[in-house]
C-alpha cells in the first residue's frame, strides 16, 4: 500500500495576482519516500489542491506498481467529498454544469484527474479526508512543502519583474 498526502496553498487566493503552490508526500511502508512540490500565479488555492492530487496520481502511474493499493490523503473536503460522493458523476451528466447550472469550475483539472483515476483502476485508489494542522506529519510536510511552492515562485516573479 501507498499513501500519498496532498495539499495546496495560496496567497491572494482568486486575485490576479495570487501566487499558489502544491505538494504530494510519498510515504511506503510509513516512511516518506518521495515528495515534489512547486507554484503557480494567477491561481486559487483550490487549484492548487487539485494540481496536488493530480501531480500525485500522474507519479503514482508512472512511478508504482499499479497493482498496489493507493490512499490518497488530502485536507480538501471539496476533493475528497467530490471523488468519494461522486459528485464529478452528475457534473459529467449535466455537460460539466453544476448543480446550481453554472460551469464546473477547473474543469480542466477535474478531467485530468478523472482520466488519471481511470488509468490507474478505481478500485486501487481510496480517497481519505485528514484533518489539516492537526499534527499529522505527512499532512504537515505536504502544507510546508505546498507554501514553499508558492514562496519560491513569488520570488521567482518578483526577481524577473523588473527586468523588463
Amino acid at each position: 500500500m501507498i499513501e500519498i498526502y496532498t495539499d495546496g496553498a495560496c496567497s491572494g487566493n482568486g486575485k490576479k495576482n495570487a501566487v499558489g503552490g502544491w505538494a504530494f508526500v510519498v510515504v511506503k511502508k510509513g516512511k516518506q519516500e518521495h515528495s515534489e512540490y512547486g507554484g503557480e500565479t494567477g491561481t486559487t488555492n483550490n487549484q492548487m489542491e487539485l494540481t496536488a492530487v493530480l501531480k500525485a496520481l500522474l507519479y503514482f502511474e508512472k512511478n508504482m506498481n499499479l497493482t498496489d493499493t493507493l490512499r490518497i490523503k488530502s485536507d480538501s473536503a471539496y476533493i475528497i467529498d467530490c471523488l468519494n460522493k461522486g459528485w464529478y458523476k452528475k457534473w459529467k451528466l449535466n455537460r460539466w454544469k453544476n448543480s446550481s447550472g453554472e460551469p464546473v469550475k477547473n474543469r480542466e483539472l477535474w478531467e485530468n484527474i478523472l482520466g488519471s483515476i481511470d488509468n490507474i483502476g478505481k478500485s486501487t485508489i481510496d480517497f481519505i479526508k485528514v484533518k489539516g494542522h492537526r499534527g499529522n506529519k505527512y499532512n504537515e510536510i505536504a502544507d510546508v512543502l505546498a507554501v514553499k511552492g508558492a514562496k519560491e515562485k513569488k520570488m521567482t516573479k518578483c526577481k524577473f519583474k523588473n527586468l523588463y
